[in-house]
């Protein structure tokens, strides 16, 4: 699945394997050899590709727990809080309508 999310994303952005390959510093047969299934991208790599393309690791590994993401990178530290604190009283809230 890796291969396949690898090059799904890379067609997405019209990007051919020397161009990717060039961004991130690999060659062109590294891309169809991660595309191909043949061989898996390294930890760091693969951290890498997921920041390239704006996706997580999870994404890329077909590992999505929810498809339902929250971009929380340009918030501060006490915003993310009351948003999580927002989360967690609609899961109290549904919890108690179940019980």
């Amino acid at each position: 699945m890796l291969g396949e999310n690898i090059k799904g994303l890379r067609t997405a952005h019209s990007l051919n394997k020397v161009e990717l390959a060039t961004k991130l510093g690999v060659s062109k047969q590294t891309i169809s050899n991660w595309e191909n299934n043949n061989v898996q991208p390294s930890i760091d790599t693969l951290v890498k590709i997921a920041k390239f393309f704006d996706v997580t690791t999870d994404y890329l590994l077909d590992l999505n727990i929810s498809d339902r993401v929250v971009d929380v990178r340009d918030l501060t530290e006490k915003e993310v809080g009351h948003i999580q604190a927002i989360i967690d009283d609609i899961r109290k809230g549904r919890k108690s309508e179940i019980d």
